[in-house]
């Protein structure tokens, strides 16, 4: 299985260190689900450009 080594400060590990505790989880599983959270958001905010891409058109055809 592929994995990923990332480099960090001491004091951004330890807050790292801090919210994983803060949710009962582990590092791994907190950064793990940080990077997916961040890759749905990212597909979610290119869906809303193009809803509002298309929805601009559609706007301007009604609006003539």
């Amino acid at each position: 299985m592929p994995a990923l080594n990332i480099e960090f400060s001491e004091e951004e590990m330890e807050q790292i260190r801090q919210a994983a505790a803060a949710e009962s989880t582990s590092v791994k599983k907190l950064a793990k689900e940080s990077v997916l959270e961040a890759i749905q958001r990212h597909r979610v905010m290119e869906a809303a450009a193009r809803v509002t891409r298309v929805s601009a058109e559609l706007n301007r055809r009604l609006a003539q």
